[in-house]
């Protein structure tokens, strides 16, 4: 049986996140707050399953690459084991940092800075767009001469690391301080404060960092987040605000120099009014209502349900057909942008379980093609527009009211 035992990486981290909200609440600390949890979680999700269908396109571009453009021939051994573990470090070095240096980047790696703590979850902020972005620098190992292989297998390895520097429970490390990041160092990339702001963006070694003048150690406690709260659960507007913003600020632009600023520029070339704009045009219905504990076991009920069908996914995604995947996929992106819906506490959310309810009989449907499930699905979908008034005064008194 061919398994994808990667799959094997979501429970082990969950586990890891969990131990440390034990550990957490052990000190007496609170380090977790629901709604960011649920949002860094979500994020984690979409990029996972994202991974799905384009590792194989990274491992292609560097295919290519490779066996076109090579400038050296280059076998694995120690040395060149360790200096690939340098080569890519340093390329992320310079990747990190213009994703804060360059608008059109900071795009991507924008939704990694959202949250307003700082735990094991928000190592899960990852984009797909991030991923490309990363791809495109990490290119130049191929064309140097290192094998398709070897990169992937490095990545897997250095992309390790970095979840275990996202936590407040490890205090500073001794002398490890002056050689790798370390979770006081990172601590210091996600803060907020003005003394704070773009420093330390190695991810294995913090030598760049103290080689190209962009190390600070940690000193006043970090406030986390962005310089500008989000002050938004939509797992769409997380992942797109800033495109948004952007492209408000390049509309407004009155010369090609500020255009070209906008996008290639720094961030703080973005119009700051854009935000507030934006925020009017598209969150501007907010029902508020009180959090209840059953509105948050129902968000918890289908984080964790996703989570299981994400893993069962990945697990046997060699034997999953096509259109189940784009299926599953479909299904879990709704399922998240129904979860922020939720914790927005938006009136819309009963639409999106008409959309669920397709996606999961036409997966029904397309394994089990029979006449008498889509007779009872047609009943079953008949009954709920014949009662959708009803039903939907049901299901938000359910979720919001308790």
């Amino acid at each position: 049986m061919h398994l994808n035992y990667l799959a094997f990486a979501v429970p082990l981290f969950l586990a890891f996140m969990g131990l440390e909200y034990l550990v957490a609440s052990k000190q007496g600390k609170t380090y977790f707050r629901f709604n960011d949890t649920v949002l860094n979680i979500s994020v984690g999700i979409a990029e996972r399953l994202a991974d799905t269908f384009t590792v194989g396109l990274f491992y292609f571009v560097y295919t290519y690459l490779y066996e076109r453009y090579a400038l050296l021939e280059i076998r694995p051994g120690v040395l060149m084991w360790v200096a690939l573990l340098l080569c890519t470090d340093f390329v992320w070095y310079w990747y990190h940092r213009l994703a804060h240096e360059v608008t059109l980047f900071w795009c991507a790696h924008v939704v990694h800075h959202q949250s307003e703590e700082f735990n094991y979850t928000v190592s899960a902020r990852i984009t797909v767009f991030q991923a490309f972005l990363r791809t495109g620098f990490w290119s130049i190992l191929p064309v140097i001469g290192f094998p398709p292989g070897m990169i992937t297998s490095m990545l897997l390895v250095h992309g390790l690391y970095p979840f275990f520097i996202h936590t407040r429970t490890i205090g500073k490390l001794g002398v490890l301080e002056y050689i790798l990041v370390t979770p006081s160092h990172h601590r210091v990339h996600h803060a907020s404060n003005p003394q704070y702001l773009d420093r330390n963006y190695g991810d294995v070694f913090i030598i760049w960092d103290k080689l190209f003048g962009t190390f600070t150690a940690e000193g006043e406690e970090p406030v986390y987040g962005l310089t500008k709260p989000l002050n938004s659960n939509s797992f769409l507007w997380q992942h797109f605000h800033f495109f948004l913003e952007m492209l408000y600020s390049l509309k407004h632009a009155r010369t090609w120099r500020d255009r070209w600023r906008v996008v290639f520029g720094k961030p703080d070339n973005v119009d700051p009014a854009a935000r507030e704009v934006l925020e009017g045009r598209y969150l501007a219905e907010r029902d508020v209502v009180t959090e209840t504990p059953k509105l948050n076991s129902y968000v918890v009920w289908q984080v964790g349900t996703t989570l299981l069908v994400l893993f069962t996914f990945l697990l046997l995604e060699h034997y999953v057909p096509v259109f189940v995947q784009i299926g599953i996929t479909i299904l879990i992106v709704l399922t998240l942008i129904n979860c922020g819906a939720i914790l927005e506490q938006k009136q819309w959310v009963f639409y999106l379980e008409y959309a669920r309810y397709v996606i999961l009989v036409s997966g029904i449907l397309y394994c089990w093609p029979q006449p008498v499930i889509l007779i009872g699905a047609a009943v079953v979908m008949a009954g709920a527009f014949y009662y959708h008034t009803a039903l939907r005064q049901r299901y938000l008194r359910f979720v919001y009211r308790g």
